[in-house]
C-alpha cells in the first residue's frame, strides 16, 4: 500500500476545521481551493491548508484521521500552531 497524508484545513486563523486524508495531498488541496468537490468544505469555503501530516501507509494516516476528527478543537488548534503558528497557507510548500 502506498502512504498518504492528514489534513486540516480552515478558512481563516481560528475558523472552521475540517480533518481530512488523501493519497495525494497536492490534488486535494487544489480541490479545497478550487471548489472542486461539494460538501461541507466548499459549503463553508475551507481553502488554506494549516496542517499536513505524512504517513508511510494509508491504513495509518486512515486512523490518525478518525482519531484526530473526534479531538477537542483546542488539540486541534495546538496541533496546528506547533507546526504553523502563523496558520499560513501550506499549499505553495507543496512538491
Amino acid at each position: 500500500m502506498r502512504g498518504g497524508w492528514v489534513y486540516i484545513v480552515t478558512n481563516r486563523p481560528n475558523g472552521t476545521l475540517y480533518v481530512g486524508v488523501t493519497a495525494d495531498i497536492a490534488r486535494r488541496a487544489w480541490e479545497h481551493r478550487e471548489g472542486a468537490v461539494e460538501g461541507f468544505t466548499k459549503r463553508y469555503g475551507l481553502k488554506r491548508l494549516v496542517y499536513a501530516e505524512r504517513h508511510e501507509e494509508i491504513a495509518a494516516a486512515i486512523q490518525r484521521e478518525k482519531t484526530m476528527k473526534h479531538w477537542p478543537r483546542a488539540w486541534k488548534v495546538n496541533l496546528i500552531l506547533g507546526q504553523n503558528p502563523g496558520w499560513d497557507d501550506l499549499c505553495e510548500t507543496l512538491a
